[in-house]
């Protein structure tokens, strides 16, 4: 493992180099912290960075892929893989395959990047590359507006806006008064429903709310005791929900510049060593705005009622962190993206019926046990950092550390297509409401917009 771990901190090292980053101290590339996977410690203040396969210390941003018949290639052909983990084969993953060994009516490739469709389900989809926003810094999150015309990327001090259209810059949000020693990545980005702010979550565990066009903080938002990882706006605009490492999620109302419920994980989890970590990595508000999903580094998904602040669900299943969820556009689904590889959809339609069910001011608990696994979506060969559903529910979209992006059929579980459109970490992923566009952040420090559309 110390082998392993030198050879990887070694080739991370070169990389950067490459880049033009320096071989020591922050710089503009160095890669923000990330939470440690589950089980590794006891509970602790900080969120140290993420290991790599339960190993402690080892950096998020692998080395570039390695062709087939590299020593790296075989290296990892041999590697033991870890039996709590499913197995990636048979049948064959879209992400081993090699693009140059696939039938040309089932691939996709442009100047840097390929898109491989099982041949396991007919073709639905197409997708293409509209455009590549280059960044200084590794690109932390990424997310569009309600309208599907600008997307902000969160990165090491600056929150940017694009234009989808054409791709312009058309806005650069950096807070003076912070100080500029230092790194201080933005960790999870989201636009208002009117598209007038832009709320920003970050290291310093501050919350800020930016009036776009004044390029100005119209509130600080302060209480989290850790760093911002999630945040999500309301439909309506009225609260938004952030999650933190510090085991909570906090609904703020936006005019006011309060918080209004602190719903905190108190179901902890223990092992020898006494409470596993529980921090939150991910938020989701359902559609109809009565329930609060998060994940967390305990394996656990967690839903409570927006309305009493009562936890109604714990949804058991994943076996290393829970790092994003998702809600279906009709709020009966849950999607839930893990360390462990996997994707998990979960049902939550007899929740929700028992939360809509519950009279008023009552303050009878709802059963914890209502929500179940639809089903288990393999197919990544390393951690799932992000997920997304279409605006139609018909596709659930992921990220990985495999640098991969996969589209999935939510209804049959099967892999549509795998894209390969980034030399790193694909962290942080975004499905516009609009339709038609995908867009992903790396550590590769590009953030790219796609296209997805039917196939012709």
């Amino acid at each position: 493992i110390r082998q392993e771990y030198e050879a990887e901190i070694s080739r991370l090292r070169r990389d950067l180099e490459g880049r033009g980053g320096g071989s020591g101290g922050a710089g503009p590339t160095s890669p923000p912290d990330f939470p440690r996977p589950f089980g590794t410690e006891v509970d602790r203040p900080a969120l140290p960075g993420l290991a790599m396969n339960g190993e402690a210390g080892r950096s998020p941003y692998p080395p570039p892929i390695a062709r087939s018949g590299s020593a790296d290639t075989e290296r990892d052909r041999r590697a033991p893989r870890p039996s709590s983990y499913p197995p990636l084969s048979p049948p064959a993953l879209l992400s081993d395959l090699d693009p140059d060994n696939v039938s040309r009516e089932l691939k996709k490739e442009g100047s840097d990047w390929f898109a491989v469709w099982s041949s396991q389900s007919k073709k639905q989809l197409d997708v293409t590359l509209v455009h590549t926003l280059s960044h200084e810094t590794v690109v932390c999150c990424v997310k569009f507006s309600n309208d599907g015309k600008f997307l902000a990327t969160g990165c090491n001090r600056t929150a940017q806006i694009y234009d989808v259209k054409d791709g312009r810059k058309v806005c650069v949000l950096l807070d003076d008064q912070t100080n500029r020693t230092g790194d201080l990545y933005i960790r999870s980005i989201c636009f208002s429903p009117d598209g007038k702010y832009l709320a920003t979550g970050a290291e310093d565990r501050q919350i800020r709310i930016w009036d776009i066009k004044q390029k100005r903080i119209r509130h600080l938002l302060q209480g989290h005791m850790q760093e911002i990882y999630s945040l999500d706006f309301s439909r309506d605009g009225r609260f938004l929900v952030s999650g933190s490492g510090d085991k909570s999620a906090r609904i703020w109302d936006i005019e006011k510049g309060q918080c209004v419920f602190d719903l905190r994980i108190e179901d902890f989890i223990h092992n020898e060593h006494g409470p596993i970590d529980a921090g939150i990595t991910s938020v989701a508000l359902s559609p109809d705005g009565k329930l609060v999903a998060a994940g967390s580094l305990d394996t656990m998904a967690r839903v409570w009622n927006v309305t009493t602040g009562q936890q109604v669900e714990r949804l058991k299943g994943h076996k290393d962190s829970v790092y994003s969820v998702a809600f279906s556009p009709d709020g009966k689904c849950l999607v839930s993206g893990s360390l462990d590889r996997t994707l998990r959809v979960w049902d939550l339609s007899a929740t929700k019926r028992a939360v809509e069910n519950r009279p008023p001011g009552s303050k009878e608990s709802v059963e914890k046990s209502l929500g179940t696994c639809q089903s288990t979506l393999n197919g990544h060969k390393d951690y799932v950092l992000s997920v997304a559903i279409s605006p139609d529910g018909q596709w659930v979209v992921s990220g990985s550390k495999d640098r991969s992006i996969q589209f999935w059929n939510i209804a049959t579980g099967q892999a549509q297509f795998m894209l390969q459109g980034h030399k790193n970490s694909v962290i942080s992923i975004d499905l516009a409401r609009s339709g038609v566009h995908l867009a992903s952040g790396s550590g590769d420090c590009m953030a790219r917009i796609w296209k997805y559309e039917p196939a012709q």
